[in-house]
């Protein structure tokens, strides 16, 4: 491995001499843990210009660059940071959204450790070059001073309807508007983003940024209509009777799963669905300015051990509750990414790893007020190398609680599939079947994300969107 490392280094040297390889990543600035504990503003500050430089002088500029194949979206990776380099930042951008139409989403949200990152050579001598934060920068530089739109093709006269304006059903409406088709976003809520709106907090993803993202698509062409709810005010076969050549189903998975605990519908326990909707969508977080205030107490639990049960904790935090997580297995199967779980911790998340409830308590007025738990051990791995749990028997505890926060998972609404005759799903799971370009059961009809997947991340949605805008595109092209 290391022969072919140098060989990789040593082409690109053989070509223009560089200087010395500085095999630590350009650290980006933070708040500190016990002032952004007080607040919901964004954590992460970003970089300035002359760290932007420095950070894309990392990259050696490979003749055969692998990071390019860790991105589910296929961003020209080297030649955006090529840009910054030469400081030629309208370009840059430019570079990323001829294949990524939320740039500032990805470079907040996007796990890139383990995507284009991973496969960065420098990773391999060092810490790999920080792509995501390159990515936010050259994003946030547009937002500050604008940029054109690209150019789009002649007008197809196809229609193309797109269900949910998340980050799959952005992506498709961007790609197929750019391709000359006319897309309407048909979007549940009273705002655009989906997830990104509702479900990611501020102090990680400012909705300021997310309806930049959402107005950008619209100013390609993309016609959005909000409060409109796919299964209820239209089904599918009524929009491809009226005149739809197409449809993309990126609803998401907006559907919470629970325990199966008894008590478990006492007041005072949450989803995660409902405690981020509150929060992020109705801004619990800033009342009385906005007079949508959330009950929560001082002892909050947050069961599971994902993205979201970090975003349910860290939000808890905020609203001055003392935090702890739950979670069944060790630290080292939390599956929340590593610089999350990190900046919990800073902020003071107290964890309670190998645990499981089995029951929640209530007082005389129906709130939740303890909760019942067994303690777990790990069993060894399986034939993919995750190793399960079984209870200890005896290990029984009791915790005093009087807020929990159940974020164990999601599923898709059943509406649109209930709505559907021939919409082929999972039985277990309810997610509509597609295969790899994203076609459903149904002629012209495709999905994508979270939907046909289950809950995922951001840029796997947006992957999904544009594989499904080229065979959308394909198919458009090929009916008569």
């Amino acid at each position: 491995m290391c022969w072919l490392i140098c060989m990789e280094v040593a082409s690109v040297a053989e070509t223009k001499p560089k200087p010395k390889l500085n095999k630590k990543a350009v650290e980006m600035a933070k708040q500190e843990p016990e002032v952004r504990v007080k607040n919901f503003s964004e954590v992460a500050l970003g970089y300035t210009e002359e760290e932007a430089i420095a950070e894309a002088n990392r990259c050696i500029q490979c003749p055969n660059p692998q990071c390019r194949t860790g991105c589910p979206v296929e961003v020209p990776i080297p030649q955006f940071i090529k840009a910054i380099k030469e400081k030629n930042y309208a370009e840059g951008i430019a570079v990323i959204k001829s294949k990524n139409a939320l740039p500032a989403v990805c470079g907040r949200v996007c796990p890139q450790e383990v995507q284009c990152q991973a496969k960065c050579v420098i990773g391999r001598m060092g810490e790999p070059v920080s792509i995501g934060r390159l990515e936010r920068f050259l994003a946030d530089w547009e937002r500050k001073n604008g940029s054109e739109l690209p150019p789009k093709a002649a007008s197809t006269g196809k229609k193309v309807a797109v269900i949910g304006a998340g980050p799959a059903g952005l992506t498709v409406a961007a790609d197929l508007v750019k391709l000359g088709h006319e897309v309407t976003i048909f979007e549940a809520l009273h705002v655009g983003g989906g997830v990104l709106s509702y479900g990611i907090p501020e102090f990680r993803l400012p909705k300021e940024i997310v309806q930049k993202e959402v107005n950008y698509v619209e100013n390609l062409g993309a016609n959005l209509k909000l409060g409109n709810l796919v299964g209820r005010i239209h089904t599918i076969p009524e929009l491809m009777k009226n005149g739809y050549d197409a449809v993309f189903i990126g609803s998401g998975a907006g559907l919470p799963q629970f325990t199966g605990c008894s008590g478990e519908n006492l007041g005072g326990i949450y989803s995660a669905n409902e405690f981020l909707i509150r929060v992020n969508l109705m801004k619990a977080f800033a009342f009385p300015e906005y007079d949508t205030p959330i009950r929560i107490g001082k002892q909050v639990v947050v069961i599971g051990g994902g993205n979201v049960a970090m975003d349910c904790a860290r939000s808890s935090m905020r609203l001055g509750s003392k935090v702890c997580l739950l979670y069944r297995r060790s630290r080292d199967e939390l599956p929340a990414r590593l610089e999350e779980i990190e900046n919990a911790e800073e902020e003071g998340l107290v964890c309670k790893f190998l645990a499981s409830p089995l029951e929640f308590y209530g007082d005389s007025k129906g709130w939740v007020k303890a909760m019942k738990c067994i303690a777990m051990e790990l069993t060894e791995p399986d034939a993919k190398g995750r190793r399960g749990v079984k209870p200890i028997s005896g290990s029984e505890f009791v915790m005093d609680v009087d807020t929990v926060i159940i974020a164990i998972g999601q599923t898709p609404n059943p509406i649109i599939q209930r709505t559907t005759d021939g919409l082929e799903t999972n039985p277990r799971y309810g997610t509509i079947l597609v295969d790899d370009d994203g076609k459903t059961s149904l002629e012209g009809v495709y999905a994508g994300g979270d939907v046909a997947t289950g809950a995922a991340t951001v840029i796997s949605a947006m992957g999904a969107g544009k594989r499904a805008a080229r065979a959308i595109h394909e198919y458009l092209t090929n009916k008569k």
